[in-house]
């Protein structure tokens, strides 16, 4: 039986969370969720993970402005663990900031499929989970 898809968000608000767990529930595509408060505990998880696949997630939804590794901090990071996983996570990074700096910066990460702004929609969600699944 294949592998539930495996979402990741890296989030410091609850309530952000909470809406988005929330939508992927109501895509009705099978998933596991893992949650992180700051890009420092979602990269320890993919470092602790790396030479598992199976254990890390099938994508990640990012935020910018959040305590210990904001998510600039997480994507320099990143950089260095991502060319040597076995497949690629899309990343995209949502946040409520309008600033077009931090739009450009994000956009211009080879690892950033995209920037969105908060709130995320569950028919934009889904739509991203499908794509990245290949429905």
């Amino acid at each position: 039986m294949a592998q539930p898809f495996h979402l990741c968000i890296i989030d410091d608000d609850d309530i952000y969370r909470f809406t988005i767990i929330q939508s992927a529930k109501f895509s009705k595509i099978e998933h596991k969720t893992s949650v992180f408060q700051n890009g420092e505990e979602a990269i320890n998880f993919i470092k602790e993970n790396q030479d598992s696949p199976d254990a890390l997630p099938n994508l990640i939804l990012l935020d910018i402005d959040m305590p210990i590794m904001d998510g600039f901090q997480f994507l320099e990071t990143y950089k260095t663990i991502g060319p040597n996983l076995t497949e690629k996570i899309p990343i995209y990074m949502v946040s409520s900031s309008v600033d077009p700096e931090d739009i450009e910066k994000a956009k211009s990460c080879e690892f950033v499929v995209d920037y969105l702004s908060k709130p995320l929609k569950s028919d934009k969600l889904k739509a991203i989970i499908e794509k990245t699944i290949g429905l």
